[in-house]
């Protein structure tokens, strides 16, 4: 029986640039998911201040 998450919905996180896919703990919010992760969720502001 083959795997079904390589259909799962993906998103590229802002901050590292990296693909993340839906989680069943997101199913309520996915469309307001942003951040791969709690860590790149609070280094959102230090990633724009590099830039300048």
């Amino acid at each position: 029986m083959p795997h079904k998450k390589l259909l799962l919905a993906q998103k590229r996180c802002p901050v590292c640039g990296l693909m993340f896919n839906w989680r069943k703990k997101w199913q309520l919010n996915w469309h307001t998911v942003i951040y791969c992760s709690e860590r790149c969720r609070r280094n959102k502001t230090s990633d724009k201040n590099e830039n300048r």
